[in-house]
């Protein structure tokens, strides 16, 4: 803590100057009355600018009859704020001020606090001195030079009367330093970079299956002209020949020849390939202007769709049919199980059993999508709405140059909640925090209710210094998110609990932990970390180092030169 001026020189000398009576006696003793400022620099925190003046008037020091106001004063690049002022008065003065005793030293302690500007940065805090005697030339309030104490002239008085620039500068000029700078490294936390965006679907290669089944007569592998003509097969050609001039498109067609669970499992085996064989030919004959190459293999016994046909149909006891699948593996076990249940073999016979002798044909489509080039290209020829939800959720992730507009149009486009809540995470990171919260709010009426969307709406409104709203969503919010609010707040002690990176670094600074800061910022190139270690080396009094880290910054983020030219944390740089 540090003495930053006596009051009683400030009074002293203003009585010798300005013929003040009642305060001539009061100034021969300069060193009786100290003032305290904490904290020596001013530090921003969670929108206010607060600090705690202390002054001790010893006993037999303050005149009966003196009336004495003091202003506290933030002054600041184009304006100015007054705190409330304090009236100070002898035991004889007839107000309402705080009475000093003339016997008893007085401990006298006030809490000031202002709402934070921007212009703020680069300010000081002054008191103001006004000074009223009986007698004299301060019959009535009259502000003095705390500095000199010369009694302003009229002319200065008029100027002050004014607000405007010339009068803050005479009133900066008049009040006395208390304190000089702002430490606004709060406002350096990063919200948006704890901004979780919401995944997409997208899938380079996208793969469809088709089928179709050609069913054959209980322990037959002949293939009737019937069987080989459905609607469900020429279906299964239309589609094959619709992907045939597409250039993206690679199919797979292969035949898989099944036998029924009923009967002799190596008769079944036999019976399998035979079909696989057969119902080849007829696929190669089926699709022999395609130019496609066509395999075919044998599965032998189709449990799996013996168990998918029973799990659909309506058998009755169908659980107990699937019961028993689930408890033999064995063929043949199955199979005697199965045909025990009487009451329902007569059904599988004729509802299940028929669809399972069959040679199935599948088609597995993969079409290969747009590249990343070639989807910039779309974005940028203002074409993007040719682009699907996900391919436009896709660019936006990897493409950061035209992720605005990609996520502007997913969101416009398709009404899609993912796409607003990631254009939120864009926006907060140009700093537009209004249209950051628009999209939240535009994701939210689109129906979204997920975490994502919940955390960002606390860090935006963080980020905004609406630590109330952002408190309602922090309470459900990660441990991160949850970090950044106490940060906000000035609560260092559990902030730095969970969080890593750069975050971590700005409240190990505030806490003065600064080689932790140092370790947390390994590894971090960007031009705001190389600034918070322009700032650390500067408090650690190594400003070679600082030196050299701003200069760092700079080259990377020119604006980081005028933001250090107002940095009081920087002030030994210049």
């Amino acid at each position: 803590m540090k003495k930053f001026f006596m009051m009683t020189a400030v009074v002293a000398v203003a009585l010798t100057l300005s013929s003040c009576d009642c305060f001539k006696k009061m100034a021969k003793n300069p060193e009786a009355v100290q003032v305290v400022c904490t904290p020596e620099v001013l530090v921003l925190n969670n929108g206010k600018i607060a600090a705690d003046v202390t002054a001790t008037i010893p006993a037999a020091y303050f005149n009966k009859k003196a009336a004495i106001k003091v202003t506290p004063v933030l002054f600041f690049e184009g304006g100015a704020v007054a705190g409330e002022t304090l009236l100070l008065q002898g035991e004889k003065v007839a107000s309402n001020g705080m009475v000093v005793s003339a016997n008893e030293t007085m401990n006298i302690s006030r809490h000031i606090e202002f709402d934070y500007q921007p212009a703020m940065d680069a300010c000081e805090l002054k008191l103001l001195v006004e000074v009223k005697c009986k007698s004299g030339k301060c019959k009535e309030f009259t502000l003095v030079n705390a500095n000199t104490g010369a009694v302003l002239t009229e002319e200065q008085l008029a100027v002050v009367a004014n607000n405007d620039e010339a009068a803050y500068a005479l009133k900066s000029e008049c009040g006395r330093q208390i304190a000089v700078g702002l430490n606004v490294l709060q406002k350096d936390i990063d919200y948006a970079v704890a901004m979780a965006p919401e995944v997409n679907n997208y899938k380079n290669v996208n793969t469809t299956v088709v089928t179709a089944d050609l069913v054959y007569k209980i322990n037959s592998s002949v293939l009737s002209k019937k069987a080989a003509n459905t609607e469900e097969v020429n279906a299964l050609k239309a589609s094959v020949e619709s992907y045939l001039n597409n250039d993206r498109a690679a199919q797979s067609v292969y035949v898989k020849g099944y036998a029924s669970p009923d009967g002799p499992e190596k008769f079944n085996d036999k019976l399998s390939d035979k079909r696989s064989q057969s119902g080849l030919k007829a696929v190669q004959k089926l699709l022999a202007d395609t130019g496609l190459n066509i395999d075919a293999a044998a599965y032998g016994e189709d449990w799996e769709g013996f168990k998918a046909a029973v799990a659909a149909s309506d058998i009755k006891d169908k659980d107990l049919i699937l019961q028993v699948l689930s408890m033999y593996s064995s063929s043949a076990e199955r199979e005697k199980e199965i045909k025990n249940l009487a009451s329902v073999f007569s059904d599988l016979k004729t509802d299940v059993l028929p669809q399972l002798r069959r040679a199935q044909i599948v088609n597995t489509i993969d079409v290969t999508g747009k590249t990343d080039a070639e989807m910039v290209a779309l974005i940028n020829a203002g074409r993007a709405s040719e682009l699907s939800v996900e391919e436009l959720l896709h660019i936006a992730e990897v493409n950061a140059e035209v992720a605005e507009v990609a996520l502007t149009a997913a969101a416009t486009t398709y009404n899609d909640a993912r796409a607003y809540n990631n254009l939120a995470i864009v926006l907060a990171n140009q700093g537009n925090y209004d249209g950051a919260l628009k999209a939240l709010d535009n994701a939210a009426k689109a129906g979204s209710k997920s975490e994502e969307l919940n955390n960002n709406y606390a860090l935006v409104y963080l980020a905004m210094g609406e630590t109330n709203k952002a408190a309602v969503y922090a309470q459900g919010a990660n441990a991160e998110v949850q970090a950044l609010a106490a940060a906000a707040q000035g609560d260092y002690a559990t902030a730095s609990k969970n969080l890593e990176g750069y975050n971590a670094a700005i409240v190990q600074v505030q806490e003065g932990n600064l080689v932790a800061a140092q370790n947390s910022l390994a590894g971090d190139e960007s031009a705001k970390a190389d600034y918070l270690r322009a700032v650390i080396a500067a408090k650690e009094g190594n400003n070679t180092a600082a030196k050299a880290a701003l200069q760092s910054a700079v080259a990377k983020d020119p604006a980081l030169a005028k933001k250090a030219a107002k940095d009081i944390n920087l002030a030994s740089l210049r």
